[in-house]
């Protein structure tokens, strides 16, 4: 008979079988996995940034500038358009994403289960990343929060951060930020501003056709863009109104009059052309209102129409030298400003850089003898002539004896200013000086009355305003109103009454002076065409700069050639030949 107490102890010490031992090393090891997926989770939830600093981003101000019509020219700080919502865009807008980047958006959470096995599948059977299974939630928490680094860390907080989105908000809210965010070609954001960029449009006012341009830019903006790679982009538009047929969104015969809306993104106009304008604006504004904490609508004076001709008309006179041009209204208000050939190669605004005027300030002495009684037919003597150690010369040294004053203007002598201040006095220029605004930036010398002292081009066209403004006061200003995006007025031009600086006949004989240059015979005459009712040539001491000041019925017109480094430019240029030939081209 068998022990029994020995059988029990044998079973005791048994050794579990092999399946049990394999299944509790599969356990063991799953929770080990388990507990450290957990732990990487934690550590990668732990990394995260901060969702609400980033959600609700701070940014600078956009700042947009309007012309003297009320049109856009230019905005500044607008990486990011208007933000725009599902409710406030034609659906068709949203429609076109949603159907080709999401189409099941509305009825999955934060991750498509459908879409993303589906495409696991199609990159094991093609060996390599044909597909993305990423939901809006997925790219919105993507272009939001995360970099682009292409890490298992990063694709885990993409998944934390779809979830929190979907917890947190509706699903149209998620779209909207999606909208507002997404990034887009040359670091812009938010489909308003690519809107704006390739189609001059907000976003609101987008056709259908334009929002599948749009929507097929999202996949590779730089690859399927309508404004570099327009057959790409035209054809996967195509395949998104195809989409929205099939998704209920379009009827076919809309998808085909859409279709054949496609084309070209025209592309944004060469806003670098306003860019001197609109850098001279930024200071006036700080000067006006100070700092920004909102987005604002800067309306000023500038005319579309005269910048875009002036930028034209510039840089064909001029190869190897600068040039500048500002056009202003009677009044003050400025309504060109071209600083410079181009603004990509150089940022300087020449317009309000100080040089040598020349001849360009001889009014100034003229008007003084004006209101001392001299008149256009006053005999004066253009004969060599010294004050001192200042003995200046006429251009070629040529003298022309006892001549009129409007001969003398005209030819643009030398000696008569000289001998006409010697006459009245450097404090009666410097006074007339100041009563047209200029008298503080002058040096108390006999060469300022030849242009020694330094001027600005925006001074020196300001001085000449005052002129064909019948002789009152002239104060420029390139601002009219600001306000928030709402319509909110933080600034209104209320200008004083200008003050009469000149008496009426002075400015009337100094008018018949000024018509003499562009005449037959005058320094000016290369610059004379219809409408142009007078102006005055300049050149400084070897030819350093050359300027012709002008005006018409609409603008007193100033404009300005030398070389930044002062270096003296060819003999042959001077204030009646580039300068004069700028101000035709421009006002012909």
């Amino acid at each position: 008979m068998k022990n029994t107490d020995t059988s029990l102890k044998d079973k005791k010490t048994e050794k579990p079988s092999f399946r049990r031992r394999l299944w509790s090393g599969v356990f063991n090891l799953g929770l080990l996995g388990v507990i450290f997926v957990a732990g990487y989770v934690g550590v990668v939830y732990l990394r995260m940034p901060s969702l609400d600093a980033i959600l609700y981003e701070k940014r600078l101000p956009t700042i947009v500038f309007l012309d003297d019509a009320g049109n856009e020219i230019r905005s500044s700080n607008r990486i990011m358009g208007t933000p725009v919502t599902v409710e406030t865009l034609p659906p068709h807008v949203w429609q076109a994403i949603v159907a080709i980047e999401d189409k099941r958006f509305f009825e999955h959470g934060p991750i498509d289960m459908r879409s993303t096995f589906r495409a696991l599948v199609l990159n094991l059977f093609k060996g390599r990343f044909a597909a993305g299974g990423s939901t809006i939630t997925q790219q919105t928490a993507k272009n939001i929060f995360l970099s682009r680094d292409k890490k298992i860390s990063r694709k885990v907080q993409e998944l934390i951060l779809a979830q929190w989105l979907e917890n947190r908000f509706t699903k149209n809210q998620i779209l909207d930020l999606y909208m507002n965010r997404v990034s887009l070609v040359g670091g812009m954001r938010g489909i308003d501003a690519v809107a704006r960029t390739m189609f001059g449009v907000g976003a609101d006012k987008l056709s259908v056709a334009q929002s599948a341009q749009i929507a097929a830019m999202l996949k590779a903006p730089t690859y399927y863009s309508p404004l570099k790679n327009p057959e790409r982009n035209i054809a996967r538009a195509r395949i998104i109104l195809a989409e929205m047929v099939r998704q209920n969104y379009l009827t076919l015969d809309a998808a085909r009059r859409a279709a054949a809306e496609l084309a070209p993104a025209p592309g944004a106009r060469d806003t670098n052309i306003y860019r001197y304008w609109t850098d001279f604006v930024l200071e006036e504004l700080d000067s006006v209102i100070g700092g920004l904490e909102s987005d604002v609508y800067v309306y000023t004076t500038l005319n579309r129409n005269a910048q875009e001709r002036i930028a034209a008309v510039l840089p064909r006179h001029i190869s190897e030298s600068q040039g500048a041009v500002l056009a202003m209204a009677r009044d003050g208000a400025i309504k060109s400003m071209v600083g410079g050939i181009d603004y990509q190669t150089s940022q300087f605004n020449r317009t309000l850089a100080a040089r040598q005027p020349g001849s360009a300030f001889k009014p100034v002495v003229y008007l003084m003898a004006l209101e001392n009684g001299l008149t256009p037919e006053s005999y004066v003597n253009d004969s060599p002539f010294s004050v001192g150690d200042y003995n200046p010369k006429n251009y070629n040294e040529h003298y022309y004896g006892d001549i009129p004053l409007s001969m003398a203007f005209a030819k643009s002598v030398n000696s008569v200013p000289v001998k006409l201040t010697k006459i009245y006095g450097i404090d009666s220029v410097l006074d007339m000086a100041g009563r047209l605004g200029v008298g503080t930036k002058l040096k108390r010398e006999y060469s300022t009355v030849l242009g020694g002292s330094e001027m600005t081009l925006l001074d020196l066209t300001n001085m000449y305003a005052v002129i064909w403004n019948d002789g009152k006061s002239v104060h420029p200003y390139s601002i009219t109103k600001i306000t928030k995006m709402d319509g909110t007025v933080l600034y209104d031009r209320n200008p004083s009454e200008p003050i009469q600086v000149l008496q009426q006949n002075t400015v009337e004989a100094m008018q018949k002076l000024l018509a003499d240059v562009v005449a037959p015979g005058g320094t000016g005459k290369r610059a004379a065409a219809p409408g142009v009712l007078g102006g005055k040539t300049g050149t400084s001491n070897d030819n350093r700069d050359a300027w012709f000041i002008g005006a018409t019925n609409k603008y007193v017109i100033g404009v300005w050639v030398g070389n930044d480094d002062f270096s003296p430019m060819d003999t042959k240029v001077t204030g009646g030949t580039i300068p004069a030939m700028i101000f035709y081209d421009i006002v012909r």
